[in-house]
């Protein structure tokens, strides 16, 4: 391919091996950079693309920039839509790949914290200097196969530095989004904030009202579902943003534990601890289980006569705050209920080695089970270390694998109605009994399930 040398020589300086051989969607990047080329434009790649492959990792999508105007994007591409037209975005679709084609643009006075009140398409150095950190401000070349850096992006990736361009503070005024997106970097990446940017940031944390719920939900997903996490719940906590966000958070700190069982300290620090014990790789209604948990004790702490603190209700009453915390950021309905739930069941893990077995069948076929045994894992972990129950809740595990720990039931409502019963509540009834002697194996076939309810409920069948 053209400038392969230089291709390898890049590679080689930064460890990225995606140019000697391109992936589909980096040589179709290439393809839309090429046909703007041809058309006597500018076309970098720009952005996030330009810094995986200085810190030599593979891009996981490509934008491109260009000094076409969107007009013209749009008039050498058969397939695009506008995201953003007013701000020279287009969108080009080509091979199944997605690239954002951004023209060169230079942005005047922001108003609300977003967007501002009007651009002007300008030169590749004006529009790395309206970006927001300098490791996102580099441009790639990849017809000349130039790195072409600005704003010394590049010294900062060696140097594993999050720093605003130009004034940090002006960079947080223009989009106060951009301060949960330097926790966002410095947490996934595992970067230190530069300290003119940090002390911007924290001087600006209360207008961070000003992004919608939603902007806000989208990072702290990011941030919570890195592997890195407890370190950006740390930096949320020291710059003062968890406190914004999350103030029910921020209301666990001093809330005090009884020792005996959290060593470790207060319900601020238990689940901060909680954090470090999670998989690389979690849900999102685990990781939000974890944090809201015990969002509760603090309005439910009571001393009781013995001077034992006590938190009776928590699991229900944090499990109404957890809804309430998620609707207001814009959680999907179902992140929701599934959290909810966890937060609701985790009281009930102590108890699992004293239930029947069926109500335990029960108890492990529901959907949130597999994430709620990780978060009773990780509170064990976080406070007294003890996992007796979570070790006999693997055994049961192990011995209801070999066939469904809720089986298809012996017994329907229809078998009912042929046994003369009218449809009511008292089918409930029936039916539970039956799946809880079918699930303890005290009814082994069909046929003695409906001899049971016969003989238990008189019955007789009429056909």
């Amino acid at each position: 391919m053209p400038g392969s040398w230089c291709a390898l020589r890049f590679a080689q300086q930064s460890g990225y091996s995606g140019l000697v051989k391109p992936s589909p969607m980096e040589e179709t990047a290439r393809k839309v950079a090429a046909r703007l080329r041809e058309d006597g434009h500018i076309a970098y790649f720009a952005g996030g693309c330009v810094r995986d492959m200085v810190r030599g990792l593979a891009p996981k999508d490509y934008d491109i920039a260009t000094d076409a105007r969107p007009e013209v994007v749009q008039r050498l591409f058969p397939r695009t839509y506008a995201v953003g037209a007013h701000f020279g975005v287009i969108v080009v679709l080509e091979n199944d790949f997605q690239f954002e084609v951004a023209t060169f643009r230079s942005d005047e006075a922001y108003i609300d914290g977003r967007h501002p009140t009007a651009v002007h398409f300008s030169s590749p150095e004006e529009d790395a200097r309206r970006r927001d950190f300098t490791i996102n401000g580099m441009f790639y070349d990849p017809v000349a196969e130039e790195e072409i850096d600005f704003v010394g992006g590049r010294a900062d990736i060696a140097a594993k530095l999050v720093r605003a361009i130009g004034d940090p503070a002006q960079r947080f005024a223009e989009d106060r989004l951009r301060m949960l997106r330097a926790v966002r970097f410095a947490t996934v990446i595992d970067y230190q904030i530069d300290p003119e940017t940090w002390d911007a940031l924290v001087a600006n944390v209360a207008s961070i009202h000003e992004i919608s719920a939603e902007r806000i939900r989208d990072e702290l997903v990011r941030i919570f579902l890195s592997p890195n996490r407890g370190r950006g719940w740390d930096l949320l906590d020291a710059s003062g943003l968890m406190r914004a966000i999350l103030p029910e958070i921020e209301a666990m700190k001093g809330c005090e534990q009884p020792e005996q069982f959290h060593p470790e300290g207060d319900v601020f620090k238990h689940t901060r601890l909680m954090l470090d014990f999670l998989p690389k790789k979690v849900s999102v209604p685990l990781v939000f289980a974890v944090l809201f948990h015990d969002v509760a004790k603090p309005r439910t702490a009571t001393v009781d006569e013995t001077g034992r603190i006590r938190f009776s209700g928590h699991d229900r009453l944090g499990a109404e705050m957890t809804e309430e915390i998620m609707r207001r950021l814009r959680f999907s309905g179902a992140e929701i209920e599934a959290t909810v739930e966890m937060v609701r069941q985790h009281m009930v893990f102590k108890d699992a080695p004293k239930m029947r077995v069926a109500k335990l069948k029960r108890f492990m076929a529901r959907p949130t089970f597999e994430d709620e045994l990780e978060l009773h894992r990780v509170d064990c972990q976080g406070s007294h270390r003890m996992l007796d129950n979570y070790e006999f809740l693997l055994r049961k595990r192990e011995e209801f694998a070999n066939e469904p720990i809720i089986p298809p039931p012996f017994v329907t409502g229809d078998d009912l109605i042929a046994l003369g019963l009218r449809p009511g509540p008292k089918f409930g009834e029936i039916l539970e009994a039956v799946e809880t002697r079918q699930l303890e194996g005290r009814l082994r076939t069909r046929e003695e399930a409906l001899e049971w309810v016969k003989r238990e409920y008189s019955l007789e069948d009429k056909h």
